[in-house]
């Protein structure tokens, strides 16, 4: 039996499915710095051909993440809702802090409470 909260976790797990690629975050962060853009420039930023970046733009689309909008001949592409750029914004800062956590913890296994560094440790074996 479903609950009611499971089309909201089914549609979050969507958005997020779609957002697993690094190429489409850059593509998110590069959009709220750009504003509305043609794919064409997009292509030459990232050094892709044409048709991966518009894959990857139908991709966010589908998800509704980014918008087309036409200018006469021109369809440039902007961001449906730059809020999304500050979850994304706050999802680093948890990795950064995790990222943080986990170097603490490695370096002291590197350098237990009482020894002697690796470095330190070294030096005075040769000079010894």
């Amino acid at each position: 039996m479903l609950r009611p909260a499971d089309g909201i976790y089914g549609l979050q797990a969507s958005l997020l499915k779609t957002m697993a690629s690094p190429r489409r975050l850059e593509l998110i962060h590069l959009l709220r710095e750009t504003g509305p853009i043609e794919v064409w420039k997009l292509a030459e930023h990232f050094g892709l051909p044409q048709p991966a970046i518009s894959q990857h733009l139908a991709a966010l689309r589908t998800a509704g993440l980014v918008e087309a909008v036409r200018d006469g001949r021109e369809v440039r592409y902007q961001l449906a809702d730059p809020e999304i750029v500050e979850a994304c914004d706050l999802m680093r800062q948890v990795l950064v802090r995790r990222l943080t956590r986990m170097g603490d913890l490695a370096a002291s296994f590197s350098n237990p409470p009482g020894s002697v560094p690796i470095a330190a440790a070294a030096e005075e074996s040769t000079r010894g």
